[in-house]
C-alpha cells in the first residue's frame, strides 16, 4: 500500500490507537509496522487470531502481559556466555511467570471441551445455550471448536523450575537470599558476627564516661567504608588510629581506632567474598538459563505474538468491531459502518455497497455533509480489514482484497514545490493513473475542483470513464451537476448523496445511495440572512435547464423518502400480517386437536353408557331364561321386583333428561342478542359468546370454548340476566373438562418445596395430555438447583414425557424446565 493513502486516509491514527492496547514493548513495535495484507488466506488468519482473542475476552476475561520485557539482548548475551544481572534474571523469571499464566488462561477453554460422557443432556444443553450466547462455535456433543490461538497457549513452556530457582535466590534487583548458597549463607552469617563484635568495641569506647568530653557525638559513623568515631580535633592523639576524614570546618576528626582495625579488615574481606558469592550465583543461574535458551526464546516470541493479537481484540471490543467477510470478487457491503476516528456516541452509520451492480459511486451533497467521511470509511475499513483488524460495522459486512488503496483527498497545497491546489491534485491523479490496477480501490475527494468549472467537470468525467472502463473500484465526491448526469446515464456508475436538513441547516450525515444531492446553495444563504431579492438575482443567473435538474432532483429525493417509508411500512404490515397467520393456524391446530378430544370423550361416555345398557340387559335375559326353562322354580314375585327395578332406572333417566328441559327455560328472542354477549347454552349446559346474529333460519351463531354452533334463541339464557345459575343441569365431568380447555401451556412452582411442585406438576401434565399439548415449560427458577433437581427426577419417572431439557437462550436460560409430552 502506497504511503501517501495511509496518510490521507488517517490509517497512522488508528495504529497510535492500537498500540496503546499493547503492554509489552514487542508487541508495541508490531503495532507500529501492522500493514495491510494483499493475501487472502493471510488476511483470514490475522483475522481469525483476531476474532478468537475477542472471544476469549468476552468469556475468559482479560490476559495481562504487564510483566512482558525485552529480554532480547539479554537473550544474545546468553548465547555467548555471558552472565546476566539480576535485573535480567528477574525479567526472565518474570516473563516464564507469564507464560505459565497464559498457558493456565489457554486451558480455561478446555473445561467445555471435556470427556462428554461425564456430563448429562441437560448439562451439555445448557453449556450450548450459554455458548450459543457469546458466540462460541460448538461440536454436536457439545464441545466448543478450537480456536487459531489454541496451538499457541499449549505449546508454551513455562519452565517452572527455572523461575523458582531464580525467585528463590534473588529477592530483588538489589537483594539476594541467604539461602541462595551454602557459601553466601556462610560468609553472611560470618559477617553477622563481626559486626557484632565490632560494635560492641566501639560502643564500650563511645560509652566510656572518662573520654565523653573528648566526642564530637556519642555515636559510631562510617567512612570510606569503615566504622569510625568523631573525635574532636585537639584530642585526636587521645585515640592511636587511622584518620579517615575531617570535617569541613576542621573540629572533628574521623579516626578508626587501632583496637578495631582487624575488625574492619576482616569485614571488608568479608564483603569481597559476599561479592565472589553472589557472582557464582549468577553465573550458575545464567547458566541454567542459557541451557533452557531455545524454549525461552520461543515463550518470549510467542508471549510476543499473544500480547499483539490481543492488543487487536481489545481494539476491536472498545468500538464493537466485527469480523468483515473477504471476498477476491470486488464487492464492498459495509453495513452501517461508523468512522473508528469519530466519537462513538454521535457518529451516524453509513451503508456502502460497491462492486455488484455498479463499480463507481459519485456521491454529491451540500459541504458538510459527510461526503469526505463516508469516502475516508470506504478506504479505512478496507486498510483495517486487511491488516487483521475488525471495522466498526455490523456482522455480515463484506469487504474485498484489493492489491492497492488510492486517495486524493484534502488540499495538497505545496508552496515550497511551487503548486496551486489543482496542480498538486493532478500530479496525485497522474500517478494513480499510472499506477492503478482492476484490483484496486481509489477514492477521490472533490475530483475536478480548483479550477474552471466547466473544464473541470470535463476532466472529471473523462477520468471516471477510464476508471470505470478498466474495472476499477471507485468512489468520488463531487458538487458537479454534470457528474450526477454522467453517473445516471452510464452503466456501472452509480449516485449517491448525503441528506441535509434545509429547515435546520444540519446535515444528517445519511448516505443515500441511487440518488443525487443537491447543494442546497441557495436554501443555506436565505436561512443565514441573505436577502431574498439577491437570492432571486441569482437564481435568475442560473440556466432553465439547471433550475429544472435540481427540481428534479429535489422531486427523486422527497419520493425516495416517501417510498422507503412506505417499504418500511409494508414490511412491518407484512410482518405483523405474518405473525397473525402463524397464530392463526396455530390456534386451528389447537381447535382441531381439542375438537378431536371431545368427540372422543363424548364416544368413550356414549360407549359406557351402551355398555351399562347392554350389561343389564344381559343380566335381565339370563334370568329371564332361567325362569322359563324351569317355571317350576319361576319365582313371580322375583320376576316382578325385577322388572319393576329396571323400569325405575328408565324413569330415572327419563326424568334427568326432563327435569333439565324444565328446570332451564329460555324466553329469549332473536333481538335480545347481541354480537358479544355472553349466554348460557341450555342444551349443553355451558357458556358461549354470540359471534353473529341471527341467520335466515332465526338460529343465532355460539362460540363455546373450541366448539362453534348455531343455536335458536330459545336454547339461550343471558348470563347477565341470570342471577343464579342452574344447579341441575350440571354435566358430570364439567370442571375437568373446562380446566382442560383452557389450561395454559406452563406452569409456575417458584418457592415451593419439592413435594408440592411435583404433586401440583403431575395434575398438570394429566390436564395438558387431554389438552393434546404436545410441549409444556416448569417455571422453577435458578437457586439453589435443589428444586429443579426434584422435578428433573419426577420428569424421568413419568411414561407420558417424551424428553425434557433446560430453556435455552430466550426461553428463559435455566429457570425453566420444557417438557415433550
Amino acid at each position: 500500500m502506497n504511503l501517501r493513502t495511509l496518510r490521507v486516509i488517517e490509517y497512522n491514527k488508528i495504529v497510535e490507537m492500537l498500540t496503546t492496547f499493547a503492554s509489552s514493548p514487542m508487541a508495541k513495535r508490531k503495532c507500529q509496522r501492522i500493514k495491510p495484507r494483499k493475501d487472502l488466506a493471510m488476511i483470514e488468519a490475522l483475522q481469525q487470531e483476531t476474532r478468537d482473542a475477542l472471544r476469549r475476552l468476552n468469556t475468559q476475561g482479560n490476559l495481562s502481559f504487564a510483566g512482558l520485557k525485552d529480554i532480547g539482548a539479554s537473550l544474545k548475551r546468553l548465547e555467548v556466555e555471558g552472565i546476566l544481572t539480576t535485573a535480567e534474571l528477574l525479567d526472565v523469571a518474570s516473563m516464564l511467570d507469564l507464560a505459565l499464566t497464559a498457558k493456565r488462561y489457554g486451558e480455561n477453554e478446555g473445561t467445555s471441551m471435556t470427556d462428554t460422557r461425564r456430563r448429562s443432556k441437560e448439562q451439555i444443553e445448557e453449556e450450548k445455550a450459554s455458548n450459543k450466547m457469546l458466540g462460541l462455535s460448538m461440536n454436536p456433543d457439545g464441545t466448543t471448536c478450537p480456536d487459531s490461538l489454541r496451538t499457541r497457549f499449549l505449546e508454551l513452556m513455562p519452565l517452572e523450575h527455572l523461575s523458582r530457582e531464580i525467585h528463590r535466590c534473588i529477592i530483588s534487583e538489589n537483594e539476594f537470599a541467604d539461602d541462595a548458597s551454602s557459601g553466601l549463607k556462610a560468609v553472611r552469617r560470618n559477617k553477622r558476627l563481626t559486626n557484632e563484635k565490632l560494635h560492641n568495641q566501639l560502643a564500650k569506647l563511645v560509652s566510656d564516661t572518662s573520654k565523653q568530653t573528648m566526642f564530637q557525638d556519642n555515636l559510631v559513623t562510617m567512612r570510606n567504608g569503615r566504622y569510625c568515631i568523631p573525635v574532636k580535633a585537639e584530642y585526636k592523639n587521645h585515640f592511636p588510629g587511622m584518620i579517615h576524614d575531617q570535617s569541613s570546618t576542621g573540629a572533628t576528626v574521623f579516626i578508626e581506632p587501632m583496637a578495631i582495625v582487624n575488625l574492619n579488615n576482616e569485614l571488608k574481606e568479608l564483603d569481597n567474598q559476599e561479592l565472589a558469592e553472589i557472582e557464582k550465583i549468577l553465573e550458575s543461574l545464567s547458566a541454567q538459563t542459557a541451557a533452557e535458551i531455545e524454549y525461552i526464546k520461543y515463550d518470549f516470541d510467542t508471549l510476543a505474538e499473544l500480547d499483539f493479537i490481543f492488543a487487536r481484540a481489545s481494539f476491536a471490543r472498545s468500538y464493537k468491531g466485527t469480523e468483515p467477510i473477504f471476498n477476491t470478487d470486488g464487492i464492498v457491503d459495509i453495513k452501517q459502518g461508523r468512522h473508528p476516528l469519530l466519537e462513538k456516541h454521535t457518529v451516524v452509520p453509513v451503508d456502502i455497497k460497491l462492486g455488484e451492480d455498479y463499480n463507481l459511486l459519485i456521491v454529491t451533497g451540500p459541504n458538510t455533509g459527510g461526503k469526505t467521511v463516508s469516502l475516508k470509511t470506504l478506504g479505512l475499513f478496507s486498510l483495517m480489514g486487511q491488516s487483521g483488524l475488525h471495522i466498526p460495522a455490523l456482522d455480515g459486512s463484506r469487504l474485498n482484497v484489493f492489491d492497492d488503496v488510492f486517495a486524493d483527498i484534502g488540499d495538497e497545497q505545496s508552496i515550497e514545490q511551487n503548486l496551486s491546489t489543482f496542480s498538486s491534485h493532478m500530479s496525485n491523479i497522474v500517478y494513480i493513473l499510472d499506477h492503478v490496477t482492476p484490483g484496486s480501490l481509489v477514492l477521490f475527494d472533490e475530483l475536478g475542483g480548483g479550477t474552471d468549472p466547466i473544464e473541470g467537470a470535463a476532466l472529471a468525467i473523462a477520468i471516471l470513464s477510464h476508471l470505470n472502463n478498466m474495472g476499477v473500484r471507485c468512489m468520488a465526491t463531487t458538487h458537479y451537476s454534470e457528474l450526477k448526469t454522467f453517473a445516471m446515464s452510464t452503466p456501472g456508475v452509480e449516485n449517491a448523496s448525503c441528506e441535509f436538513d434545509v429547515a435546520t441547516l444540519q446535515p444528517t450525515y445519511k448516505l443515500m445511495i441511487g440518488i443525487p444531492g443537491k447543494s442546497n446553495a441557495f436554501a443555506i444563504a436565505k436561512k443565514l440572512g441573505i436577502d431574498d431579492s439577491i437570492i432571486e438575482s441569482a437564481k435568475a443567473n442560473i440556466d432553465s435547464d439547471t433550475v429544472d435538474f435540481e427540481t428534479l432532483i429535489a422531486d427523486l429525493e422527497r419520493s425516495k423518502r416517501e417510498i422507503e417509508q412506505d417499504k418500511a411500512d409494508i414490511a412491518r404490515l407484512k410482518e405483523d400480517a405474518k405473525q397473525l397467520q402463524e397464530r392463526a393456524q396455530m390456534k386451528d391446530s389447537e381447535l382441531s386437536d381439542k375438537k378431536a378430544e371431545i368427540l372422543a370423550k363424548a364416544r368413550q361416555e356414549a360407549s359406557e353408557i351402551i355398555e351399562e345398557a347392554k350389561a343389564e340387559a344381559d343380566a335381565a335375559i339370563r334370568k329371564y331364561n332361567k325362569w322359563t326353562t324351569n317355571p317350576a322354580k319361576a319365582d313371580a314375585k322375583a320376576m316382578e321386583a325385577e322388572r319393576q327395578k329396571l323400569r325405575a332406572k328408565i324413569n330415572d333417566l327419563g326424568k334427568m333428561n326432563e327435569e333439565k328441559r324444565k328446570t332451564v327455560k329460555s324466553d329469549h328472542k332473536a333481538s335480545d342478542f347481541k354480537v358479544g354477549d355472553t349466554v348460557h347454552v341450555i342444551s349443553m349446559d355451558s357458556e358461549g359468546t354470540i359471534m353473529a346474529l341471527a341467520d335466515s333460519k332465526g338460529k343465532l351463531k355460539v362460540q363455546m370454548g373450541i366448539i362453534s354452533a348455531a343455536l335458536p334463541p330459545t336454547d339461550l339464557l343471558l348470563v347477565e340476566h341470570e342471577k343464579k345459575k342452574p344447579q341441575k343441569a350440571t354435566v358430570t365431568g364439567g370442571k375437568s373438562m373446562n380446566r382442560m380447555m383452557n389450561i395454559k401451556p406452563e406452569i409456575n412452582v417458584l418457592g415451593m418445596t419439592v413435594d408440592e411442585a411435583t404433586s401440583l406438576v403431575d395434575r398438570f401434565l394429566d390436564d395438558a395430555l387431554m389438552a393434546h399439548l404436545h410441549r409444556v415449560t416448569i417455571i422453577h427458577g435458578k437457586g439453589t438447583g435443589a428444586l429443579r433437581k426434584g422435578i428433573h427426577q419426577f420428569l424421568k419417572s413419568q411414561p407420558h414425557v417424551k424428553s425434557f431439557r433446560l430453556g435455552e437462550f430466550g426461553e428463559g436460560d435455566a429457570g425453566v424446565t420444557i417438557v415433550e409430552l
